[in-house]
């Protein structure tokens, strides 16, 4: 994998550096010291596999750059490096593509292991998507089928529950964009998103459409409107409310999408309809497993239009899944079931 880092900080693109040579994947580091450095680079370097660029650069910003870069070289996957202070202009650049962020450790001479693996876990996944995309149609000829559990969608759906990593925020607001004005139905959402970004998102999500989008508080009672979950919290539900803890991490993530789906399912049962997107690794496949067991619907985004296929794929595998979905066919659904 060949890795492009650009940031004006000397310092900061020596700790990204020192982290990512250490991926043994990782062939050869390229620098660039901001936006448009890097987009020279870009246009006469086609070996590229992965950018890791800064947010706020002199010159050209992160976000002006990610726009130029996407239009040049659509499917190069770019990684956000951003602080806690622009968490507005990162949820921008989800919007406007970009793979996914890394939030920069608070204490560069002291930076925790679960950010470590959390950075190596991103730079493996997304990198690969370009290789993912070469190999996809191959893939699709030699797997065998999987079994899907093809079955009617239940008449009486009383809510909506949605999970979501990596590449999950443009596809979300793909989503929300889509809903009528008037919900039927509640919609609980969990995006892997850490604290301080949730709230930046609700408002977003809010801003783009005529119903209401909300971050959960605990104890919130459940109307006809959208539910972000926390981040650094795990949403479950009751009867008539919203559940906030924060028990461990499941999947190293917190919120997990696994607690939201199976404390839904208890509630629901088999009028309850999930909906799992584009995210690496597989939380939510076993919140799908009890959602089936007790009755409800499951949809899981196609490998076509997700970033990362890693946790649809591993609802697929285990064969809880009752339909796989492009993300146009799964808005059109949700507008469905939500009016």
């Amino acid at each position: 994998m060949n890795v492009l880092i650009v940031d004006d900080s000397a310092f900061m693109r020596k700790v990204i550096t020192d982290f990512v040579k250490k991926i043994s994947c990782v062939k050869n580091v390229d620098l660039a010291h901001d936006g448009q450095e890097a987009f020279e680079k870009i246009k006469v370097n086609n070996n590229i596999d992965l950018v890791l660029m800064d947010v706020e650069m002199p010159v050209m910003d992160g976000l002006t750059a990610l726009k130029k870069i996407k239009n040049f070289q659509r499917n190069l996957p770019i990684v956000m490096l951003s602080a806690l202070n622009n968490r507005q202009v990162t949820i921008e650049a989800l919007e406007a593509g970009a793979a996914d962020f890394i939030e920069k450790p608070v204490n560069l001479l002291n930076i925790s292991q679960d950010w470590v693996a959390d950075f190596k876990a991103k730079i493996l996944m997304v990198g690969d998507k370009k290789n993912q995309l070469q190999s996809m149609a191959q893939d699709s000829t030699d797997k065998a089928p999987t079994s899907i559990n093809s079955r009617p969608m239940p008449r009486m759906i009383n809510a909506l529950v949605i999970g979501a990593s990596t590449g999950g925020p443009k596809t979300l607001l793909e989503i929300i964009r889509n809903l009528p004005p008037v919900l039927r139905i509640p919609i609980f959402i969990v995006q892997h998103m850490p604290k301080g970004f949730t709230a930046s998102f609700a408002q977003r999500m809010n801003s783009e459409t005529a119903c209401t989008v909300v971050e959960a508080k605990d104890g919130m009672p459940i109307q006809r409107q959208v539910y972000l979950c926390p981040g650094d919290y795990h949403m479950t539900l009751e009867t008539g409310k919203i559940k906030l803890n924060q028990l461990p991490k499941l999947h190293g993530t917190r919120p997990a999408v696994d607690y939201l789906f199976m404390s839904a399912a208890e509630v629901y049962r088999a009028n309850l309809v999930a909906v799992l997107l584009t995210g690496m690794g597989s939380d939510g496949a076993k919140g799908m497993a009890e959602i089936q067991r007790l009755g409800g619907y499951n949809i899981v985004e196609n490998e076509e239009s997700c970033v990362i296929f890693g946790m649809p794929g591993s609802a697929i595998e285990l064969g809880v899944v009752n339909e796989v979905l492009s993300l146009t066919t799964i808005k059109k659904r949700i507008n469905q079931i939500t009016r």
